[in-house]
């Protein structure tokens, strides 16, 4: 009461004084709320499955949340945090809404801490969306670092489709420019072989990006192979047409070595 505040304010500032202060924190807990918040919205359900994904163990492995709009605000403020430093996070726009609204959410990660989330619109909007800062190393690292070959694609659907059809030495990158911490990440075991598998757009830039990947592999000594897809198909869009784990397995087969 010393701030000359009345009863309200002094509650708020305490608050505030209270709130927790590490950012990762704030992300953790976005990304526990969002995942609470997907199995309550028919909509975001009916996009995975349209997506090809529909396993309920993976969806919660991959920890997939979404975003209705209009709730992450309360739940973070009543938690401690001010609007201010949510704004300040990129959760919240300067309107005070939820920044990823009608996305399907997941959270990005660094040696197992929540350093970013990424959002796939199910509506209109543009379809990619981060939050300021780093994204982090390659997504689900943790449960692919161990295996001796390893599969790259560009989304996380792409790989979400992939591990249910067995393939959960996939890993993605969130398009087709690695990070510093990702290139180590992929070469940081040399004679580890890296089956580079980018969209197949109509202007083969995926094809393009994937050969200069591979190139870049080869200087660190990582044996490279670039997989062709069906043109303008990429491995969401593959499965989701039919494609079987054969069918996938006779790519990885086939691919070039460069």
């Amino acid at each position: 009461m010393s701030q000359s505040l009345s009863f309200p304010q002094s509650l708020t500032y305490l608050q505030q004084q209270s709130a927790p202060a590490d950012a990762a924190d704030a992300l953790e807990r976005a990304a526990a709320f969002y995942q609470q918040q997907l199995p309550r919205h028919p909509e975001a359900l009916r996009y995975l499955e349209r997506r090809g994904v529909h396993d309920p163990a993976l969806i919660e492995e991959l920890r997939i949340g979404y975003a209705p709009g209009g709730n992450l605000r309360r739940h973070l403020t009543d938690q401690g945090y001010s609007l201010e430093s949510l704004q300040r996070a990129g959760l919240v726009n300067l309107q005070g809404c939820d920044a990823f609204h009608r996305r399907v959410v997941l959270p990005c990660c660094q040696d197992t801490q929540v350093v970013n989330l990424y959002g796939r619109s199910i509506g209109a909007a543009f379809p990619h969306r981060f939050l300021p800062g780093p994204k982090g190393g390659l997504f689900a690292w943790e449960s692919v670092c161990h295996f001796s070959t390893l599969i790259l694609v560009e989304g996380p659907l792409d790989l979400a489709v992939l591990w249910q059809a067995g393939f959960r030495n996939t890993t993605c990158a969130f398009g087709t420019h690695l990070t510093p911490l990702q290139f180590h990440q992929l070469s940081e075991q040399p004679d580890r072989p890296v089956y580079i598998v980018f969209d197949e757009d109509e202007n083969q830039a995926g094809r393009r990006s994937a050969c200069q990947l591979a190139r870049r592999l080869a200087t660190a000594s990582v044996p490279a192979r670039v997989v062709h897809l069906p043109a303008g198909q990429d491995p969401n869009s593959y499965v989701v047409a039919g494609a079987t784990a054969a069918d996938f397995a006779a790519c990885l087969a086939g691919a070039q070595q460069i």
